[in-house]
């Protein structure tokens, strides 16, 4: 049997891709090869780890801002809610009522001592009397005098503002919301804007109800839950009646502010006036019920003069 005759080792089949002897640098068995294979992916250097700031970036920036808006946030509203003025007597009407003047005993209110009546205004303002019916006020626009009407419990209405239309002839109706006052009620705020809504023409200068008066605000600092205020005269109320204010109005506005808004009529009424639409403050007698506005169905006294002039602007 003939055997196969084995090839020279020069004639045996290359692996592919293995050159051959002599045609360039040998390429060495794989399983000779030390340290890293051709091609092979570089090692991944170590992870470096990231601060806490570099890894919740966003996050604490984001809230440093909300932060921040939130301060300054905190800082406005406490500026504009804060009171402007500070009292120093929460004034009691019984101490000056204990010697009434000549007179005094027919007339509404009480008298206040006076405040003076700048026009510079400190922060916070300081009155004597607390609530006050004369002082220190405002006299820039938007500022002093301020709007007529019924300013709600949360609305921005001070006594820097609104003693400016006391001086020019108008009455303030102040209303008290301490714990258990009704004053902020929504009953107590519909009679508040009641009486505002029907307000007669002032006394003396016919001025109409929307031009410097009235006013009605919240005021804390008094010993009553109400109180109807002229310059210089306060009248104290432990419940809301519209007749009464009215009657307070027609009697004594326009008699003590010193800023009057037309001059006083010459003429003295006639006997068909109501005794409080009179000239004369001093000994005047108060006014029967009928005399009301509300009762007699008419908004202004038959002694005005037929002229409503403009407030003055000082």
């Amino acid at each position: 049997m003939t055997k196969p005759s084995r090839r020279p080792s020069h004639d045996r089949p290359r692996p592919a891709g293995r050159p051959a002897a002599g045609a360039g640098a040998a390429f060495p068995p794989t399983d000779r090869v030390v340290g890293t294979r051709a091609g092979r992916r570089e090692r991944a250097r170590p992870y470096a780890r990231r601060s806490f700031f570099e890894r919740y970036r966003g996050p604490i920036v984001t809230a440093a801002i909300i932060a921040v808006v939130g301060i300054i946030g905190a800082f406005t509203f406490q500026a504009a809610s804060a009171k402007t003025y500070v009292c120093t007597t929460i004034w009691d009407p019984a101490i000056s009522a204990a010697s009434p003047a000549p007179g005094e005993s027919a007339r509404l209110g009480i008298v206040q001592p006076d405040m003076g009546r700048q026009h510079v205004v400190s922060s916070p303002q300081g009155y004597t009397y607390c609530p006050p019916a004369s002082g220190s006020h405002h006299n820039r626009l938007g500022q002093g005098p301020i709007d007529p009407k019924a300013y709600g419990p949360d609305d921005f209405a001070e006594p820097g503002g609104w003693i400016h239309n006391l001086e020019h002839g108008a009455m303030v109706l102040l209303y008290r919301c301490r714990e258990g006052d009704p004053g902020c009620q929504e009953a107590a705020q519909t009679q508040v804007r009641d009486i505002v809504a029907g307000f007669p023409n002032s006394p003396v200068c016919n001025v109409a109800p929307d031009r410097i008066g009235p006013v009605a605000a919240r005021f804390d600092e008094m010993a009553w839950p109400y109180a109807a205020i002229v310059w210089g005269r306060v009248l104290p109320l432990q419940t809301l009646d519209k007749n009464l204010v009215y009657r307070f109005f027609l009697q004594e506005g326009e008699r003590t502010n010193p800023e009057p808004q037309c001059l006083a009529p010459s003429a003295s009424p006639g006997p068909s006036a109501s005794p409080s639409v009179s000239a004369a403050p001093s000994g005047s007698p108060s006014p029967s019920p009928s005399g009301s506005p509300a009762a007699s169905g008419s908004a202004s006294p038959s002694a005005s003069p037929a002229a409503s002039p403009s407030p003055s602007a000082s």
